[in-house]
This record gives structure tokens, sequence and C-alpha cells, in this order.
């Protein structure tokens, strides 16, 4: 027999853009249904060895480990004002909200990689992620990003469209 699975910990990957609430919208209601927690995720792309290259020859080291520890900061805090933005403007959803969201996390490196990597790491047991296909072949297809999620995850993924929404 088996056993119905318990969501107490839900990863909501979000890359900051502009239609992410539908997304954040089907993460709170998973967390309230299940009385779930949110541990929301960003993840920071690497420069690249180009980039890298070019800043190392201008800057040294340590100046451009604090710039990037203070881009991660500008991006948390970023993250907070949007989700009390999001909890202003849709207040009957959030009416939990400070026992919802456990913990925001800013991280680099390839998305696609450290989604999973986090959501093991921090005991999730559901990823929720916006998914918006672009070009002018849409029928169907998944971001590089989602897919490689759903292909390389140990858990659950939510896949939520937020095209236009």
């Amino acid at each position: 027999m088996s056993t119905i699975p318990e969501i107490k910990t839900i990863l909501y990957a979000t890359d900051m853009g502009r239609h992410m609430r539908p997304v954040f919208r089907q993460a709170i209601g998973l967390a309230q249904n299940y009385k779930a927690q949110i541990i929301m995720l960003h993840v920071l792309e690497p420069l690249g060895s180009t980039g890298e290259a070019v800043l190392s020859t201008y800057l040294p080291g340590k100046k451009i480990e604090k710039l990037e520890n203070e881009g991660m900061k500008k991006v948390l805090k970023k993250m907070k004002e949007r989700l009390q933005a999001f909890c202003h403007d849709e207040m009957q959803l959030c009416e939990e909200k400070s026992s919802m969201v456990k913990e925001i996390l800013v991280t680099t490196g390839h998305p696609a990689d450290r989604i999973p990597q986090e959501a093991e790491k921090h005991d999730a047991d559901i990823i929720v992620i916006g998914s918006c296909s672009k070009g002018f072949i849409r029928s169907g297809l998944l971001g590089s990003t989602v897919r490689h999620v759903t292909q390389v995850s140990h858990l659950p993924v939510m896949v939520v469209p937020n095209c236009n929404r």
C-alpha cells in the first residue's frame, strides 16, 4: 500500500522575471494546502571566462569578490521587496506569510544545476518553477533550465506556465 507524499518544504525557484507572480501563487497555494514552508531561490549566472578575464585585468581579486557580494545582497534585497509588494497587493494570499516563507536564498552557478542541488540540500519535497518558452517553435517545449531541472531532479517538479499572465 502506498502513502500519499507529504509536502513540508517547497523550493520556489525564481528568475526574478516580470511574470513570476502566477508561479509564486502556486507555491503559496501548495504551502497553504499542505501547511508547508517555502524556500525562495534565485540563482545568479556566473560571469563566464571572458567576463572574469576582463574584470581580473582591471580589478584585484578582493574587489571582484566584494562586487559579487554586493550584487548578491542587492538581489536578496530586491527579492524581499518583491515579497512585501506581492503580499501588499494580494493580502488574502499572504495572511500567514511570515510562517510560509522560511528562507530567501541567492546563490551563484548555473540555474539548471543549482536548483536541484539546493532543493536536495534544503530537504525540499517539491520544486515549483515557471516556464515561458520563447521563439517560433513554442509547441509544448520547455525552457532549457526547466527541462534540465525536470530531467535531473529526484524530486517532483511543478512547472507553472507564466508567459503574459
